[in-house]
């Protein structure tokens, strides 16, 4: 749900209407749609990019990953932990125009420790894999106001799996 529906919804439970706070939370959360669209354009065209870059961070960071017997250790292995990066970025520019973080909370994390302990992917692991992930993304991004927008969504998802 996004911040302006979770918005109207709870005036709406209430019986009220917007009061002047919240119209002006609303009204600096739509100024802020371009900032947000420019945000998920770049995070979106530099997809192959911050994946790269993130990729090399974590196997620098984990080297036995892609070392026999690690989780990425083939090719098919990698090219998993790869869509896994693809797919995280996605949720968080999700979470940025919804300006929420139910929509990487609903789709992406709920599930996602007993989904990776499963398949033996150790956690830690994850928790570096976004934070790799965030560095380079973060690095895309032209401004400190554009870095705001981004950084709490992939913080909140680094939180949850480090839980």
């Amino acid at each position: 749900m996004s911040f302006v529906s979770k918005t109207i919804i709870e005036a709406d439970h209430e019986l009220r209407y917007l009061n002047g706070a919240e119209l002006e939370i609303l009204r600096a959360y739509l100024n802020s749609s371009e900032k947000r669209i420019k945000v998920i354009k770049t995070l979106r065209d530099r997809e192959k990019e911050i994946i790269s870059k993130a990729s090399r961070k974590l196997f620098q960071i984990h080297p036995d990953y892609i070392g026999p017997g690690g989780n990425a250790s083939g090719s098919r292995q990698r090219a998993l932990c790869l869509r896994d990066y693809g797919w995280y970025l996605r949720l968080i520019t999700y979470s940025i125009i919804a300006g929420d973080k139910n929509p990487v909370e609903r789709i992406g994390l709920l599930g996602v420790r007993d989904m990776y302990n499963s398949l033996g992917v150790p956690l830690i692991g994850m928790v570096d894999s976004i934070q790799c992930l965030k560095d380079a993304a973060l690095a895309e991004l032209k401004s400190e106001e554009e870095v705001k927008l981004a950084e709490p969504y992939f913080d909140f998802v680094i939180q949850n799996m480090a839980q």
